[in-house]
């Protein structure tokens, strides 16, 4: 069998060079990493006029795209994709990025016979994946609530926090009560609980699942997404850059990724072990009891970047082997299963918990 190539774009970044690291001991695929600088296997300037010549160029059975931050960009990355002939994923964290993929690239993609997925990461991959192994055990479906806690030793890189920075106070809708009301990014400020890890402040953001969960489970009441960041310090920086920026105060956050990247590492020495994330669902169970059911994971804080990366290496290696017959454009959600996530974390010493109690 031939092997498939893989152009990752931003294969230098924080999560190209894992997805890069992983695909490259796989005899199905010939992977290259792309970016701007010398000595990529493949020099590509994604802001380029004749980028989507170049891709054309390095002829790629898939496109995985990496050079976030996503929030703010076009899908001309996807279209150039999709005009090389070769299927896309993308690691994809932006809320409006992710939710309109399908409605603007079905067309394209169907009409090469190729799939291009958005938001192939945590979120909403792996959050959809444990939603949807958790949801058979509830009758009716009431609340959601998910929360990532990145380890403080856990490599950020600027373009994450560009990506948080861009909705720092400012408003988005989530669903609460059964309303659509708004939010304030990096606000509404709760305590949470981790497996393994005690409780940390979390806070609100705006991101993909905010707009899925409530498309793929009708009658969700409420759906909320929050971040905790292990140093309560740092949190409250950003908390109080928020609230400035929120009350109108013209605060640049957005510009301050890279020194504020800086110094969140000079700070490592005071983190903690792990990182985690928990999904949580109340619900009714058949007897029309109102129950409580939780997944934890934790990680070991240098590991927890490698979770972002998982589903798209999952994909990467399923469409190499022609293992997913389906074609067009879609937010990545229903593609992976939970179960086809544990060997990657198995690999990472990564554990994951369920936990059910009254609500």
């Amino acid at each position: 069998m031939t092997a498939s190539r893989v152009v990752v774009l931003g294969g230098h970044g924080n999560f190209g060079v894992r997805i890069c690291r992983a695909l490259a001991g796989d005899p199905a695929i010939e992977v290259l990493a792309a970016g701007r600088r010398q000595g990529s296997d493949v020099q590509l300037d994604l802001a380029a006029p004749d980028f989507a010549a170049r891709l054309q160029q390095a002829g790629p059975q898939i496109v995985i795209h990496c050079a976030g931050p996503f929030q703010g960009q076009d899908y001309r990355v996807a279209r150039a994709a999709l005009a090389a002939g070769a299927h896309y994923i993308d690691v994809a964290d932006g809320r409006s990025f992710v939710a309109r993929f399908g409605e603007q690239l079905d067309g394209e993609a169907r009409a090469v016979s190729r799939l291009a997925l958005s938001g192939a990461s945590t979120l909403p991959a792996l959050s959809a994946a444990v939603l949807d192994h958790l949801a058979p055990r509830f009758r009716a479906l009431e609340e959601v609530r998910i929360a990532i806690a990145p380890g403080q030793r856990a490599p950020r890189g600027a373009a994450t926090l560009a990506g948080v920075f861009t909705y720092a106070g400012r408003s988005f809708k989530w669903l609460s009560g059964g309303e659509w009301r708004d939010a304030w990014g990096w606000q509404e400020l709760t305590r949470l609980r981790f497996a393994q890890m005690g409780t940390r402040w979390a806070a609100a953001c705006d991101v993909p699942d905010l707009e899925l969960v409530p498309l793929r489970y009708p009658g969700l009441r409420t759906v909320e997404f929050r971040a905790a960041l292990e140093l309560s310090i740092q949190h409250f920086f950003l908390w109080l850059a928020a609230g400035l920026r929120r009350f109108g105060v013209p605060v640049p956050i957005e510009r301050w990724a890279k020194p504020l990247d800086r110094v969140a590492t000079l700070l490592n020495g005071f983190g903690g072990e792990h990182g985690g994330m928990f999904v949580s669902i109340v619900g009714k169970h058949d007897d029309g009891t109102r129950r409580r059911v939780e997944w934890h994971l934790t990680a070991p804080a240098n590991d927890g970047p490698e979770i972002p990366c998982m589903a798209a290496i999952l994909l990467a290696r399923k469409l190499a082997r022609d293992e997913i017959a389906e074609r067009g454009a879609y937010a990545c959600t229903g593609f992976l299963a939970l179960r086809e996530f544990e060997p990657e974390f198995a690999r990472w010493r990564i554990t994951t918990a369920i936990e059910e109690s009254p609500a």
